[in-house]
């Protein structure tokens, strides 16, 4: 497997671990706010092999006590579950991210117990969902399969929606906590600007209207939380 990207040490991207980031080409949405758009358009050459990452992963036993899987969307790949094998035999807990288009590879993630934390991003309500992808239509089904799969309580999980003030709404807000009705826990993560965001003209919401957000979709599920602004 070609590896496009690795964070050697992390704090940030798997919750309560020291933990890196393996970063994975190919992604079946374009997202127009995505900080990786050149693990999407294929601008990023790969860094490593699967190889390469094993024999890293070996040298940092002892130092860290997670990896973070991470695209694009890893679900895509085909070797996806042989890699994370290889890692979990070194002694890593895996903590995937994933668009949720994909619920046949993470119910296997999950039954096998493959997977120790599922990070799954909520684009928008469904009436925007496509959209905010940046594609003509998502099947909703696959994205509602997914949720369900987390909500059974095999795996730990976060729900999470990156918010753009051009792209979201209160209305939204309301759509999304629907759809993630009684999950355990979701985080609001204000969008901040980069040089590989792919389209320009997109900003943060204001810390008012992030604490409105989190609000109303708290009346939905268990914990919400805001991430990357100051309250």
């Amino acid at each position: 497997m070609k590896i496009h990207g690795l964070q050697k040490m992390t704090l940030l991207d798997y919750p309560g671990h020291v933990a890196c980031t393996v970063f994975l080409g190919g992604c079946d949405l374009r997202c127009p706010f995505c900080h990786n758009f050149e693990l999407i358009d294929g601008t990023a050459e790969p860094i490593m092999d699967d190889q390469e990452l094993l024999s890293f992963l070996k040298k940092r036993q002892g130092l860290l006590d997670g990896v973070a899987i991470t695209g694009g969307e890893p679900c895509l790949r085909p070797d996806l579950i042989d890699l994370i094998k290889d890692i979990r035999a070194l002694g890593f807990p895996v903590k995937l991210d994933t668009n949720g288009l994909h619920p046949d590879v993470l119910r296997t993630l999950v039954e096998q117990k493959l997977v120790d934390y599922v990070a799954m991003d909520i684009k928008n309500g469904p009436e925007h969902y496509a959209a905010t992808c940046g594609v003509e239509a998502v099947d909703l089904d696959r994205i509602r399969e997914s949720i369900s799969i987390l909500m059974e309580g095999k795996v730990d999980y976060e729900f999470r929606t990156t918010v753009v003030d051009q792209l979201h709404t209160a209305q939204d807000m309301e759509e999304i906590g629907a759809l993630i009705q009684g999950a355990k826990r979701f985080f609001l993560q204000a969008f901040t600007d980069r040089d590989s965001v792919p389209f320009a003209g997109f900003s943060a919401p204001s810390a008012a209207k992030m604490q409105e957000y989190a609000e109303i979709v708290g009346r939905y599920v268990q914990e919400t939380t805001i991430r990357g602004v100051e309250i």
